[in-house]
């Protein structure tokens, strides 16, 4: 007799976390299958841990609106349940002509988003915020900020247990297939081979989302899910900086992600990256030859760093709908009944600002999850 639950939720990240925590306040019986041997070891834990305010992307898209409203969801939560967290701001700056301009599109880019306390400002008032750095212009953002992403997942995670949800570790998914009015999903572990049936799976395996999304019959390449791993790189800047700036410092964004910025733990520890190459493989290596190209970006606007200050810290990888070269792509957030599926939620390419919309994500599919089991 095979077991049979309300919701699969396949990878347990960030946002596989978040959303087993929102079903499972709702009195449902949900499975979380990872991997890996716990929570939250690849793209959720491997990027800047900074609360985005939602400037970049288009005002309609899924990312912008999630992004807002997460932010709003995350500042609370660090408050009502003592997660670390500093709301420092964000300056993006500008460090010719060219980038000024590009600063002004951001600007309105984001007051179209809703975000109403972004300031403009010029280099006499970026200089009295941040004396340390030097650009032409610069766009504050006060509501960034940075928090500690690992006491997030692992509220989240103790939440969802807390309320009922099984969390099963070292397991991988090997089959998916419709059966009735659910799935036979078909997993190996320890044990060997097993199977039960789920009346909804969630797809939220980040990097291997799109393969998820295959082995449960969608059609990848028709749907057009294919994923671009794009790695990240960080060099952390020597301890003598920690007290260099008070507010995290962006360049104007690149075409893969938003350029080498400077970032604050919520120790104080100064770190440069992300940068964004695109692989053909998950490698986590942080290749030190990328060092001087961290370094002449990097002082552009921090002209008394010294190549030495850098030291190779760690990398991240991104799964981008977008291929090199490509327009923007939106988060996909899809009940597939459509194509034929109906039960099967896809979460692909959720990539930055995913940690931000996390707790947003969460409860829309939580409202998709209610429309499909009441």
């Amino acid at each position: 007799m095979l077991i049979k639950i309300d919701v699969a939720v396949i990878g347990a990240g960030v946002i596989g976390l978040a959303i087993a925590w929102e079903i499972a306040q709702r009195k449902k019986d949900v499975f979380v299958l990872e991997k890996n041997h716990t929570f939250g070891l690849e793209t959720s834990s491997r990027q800047s841990e900074v609360i985005h305010a939602g400037i970049y992307h288009p005002e309609h898209s899924l990312r912008t609106k999630l992004c807002i409203k997460g932010r709003s969801l995350l500042y609370e939560l660090c408050d009502r349940h003592d997660i670390a967290y500093k709301k420092l701001g964000k300056i993006i700056v500008a460090a010719n002509e060219n980038g000024i301009t590009q600063l002004e599109k951001l600007y309105e880019q984001g007051r179209r988003n809703g975000i109403e306390d972004l300031m403009l400002l010029s280099r006499t008032e970026l200089k009295r915020l941040e004396p340390n750095i030097e650009a032409r212009a610069g766009l504050l953002s006060p509501s960034s900020g940075i928090l500690d992403a690992y006491s997030l997942q692992k509220f989240f995670y103790s939440q969802a247990r807390e309320k009922g949800a099984e969390f099963v570790f070292n397991t991988q998914i090997i089959g998916i297939e419709k059966a009735g009015t659910g799935y036979k999903v078909q997993i190996r572990d320890r044990e060997g081979i097993s199977d039960f049936v789920a009346r909804v799976v969630i797809n939220s395996a980040g990097l291997n989302s799109d393969k998820i999304a295959q082995f449960a019959g969608i059609d990848t390449a028709k749907a057009n899910y294919r994923l671009h791993y794009c790695k990240g790189e960080y060099f952390n800047l020597s301890s003598k900086y920690r007290n260099l700036m008070s507010r995290l410092i962006y360049p104007t964004p690149e075409q893969a992600g938003l350029g080498i910025h400077v970032t604050l733990g919520l120790d104080g520890q100064v770190r440069l990256g992300p940068n964004a190459r695109y692989v053909e493989t998950i490698d986590y290596g942080v290749d030190e030859t990328q060092k001087e190209a961290f370094y002449n970006s990097a002082k552009k606007f921090l002209p008394m760093i010294e190549l030495g200050d850098l030291a190779p810290e760690f990398a991240g990888i991104r799964p981008k709908l977008q291929a090199p070269g490509e327009a923007f792509r939106d988060f996909i957030i899809a009940h597939e009944e459509q194509a034929g599926f109906p039960g099967l939620i896809n979460l692909i390419g959720i990539e930055s600002p995913g940690l931000t919309a996390s707790p947003a994500i969460a409860q829309h599919v939580g409202r998709m999850v209610k429309e499909l089991l009441g």
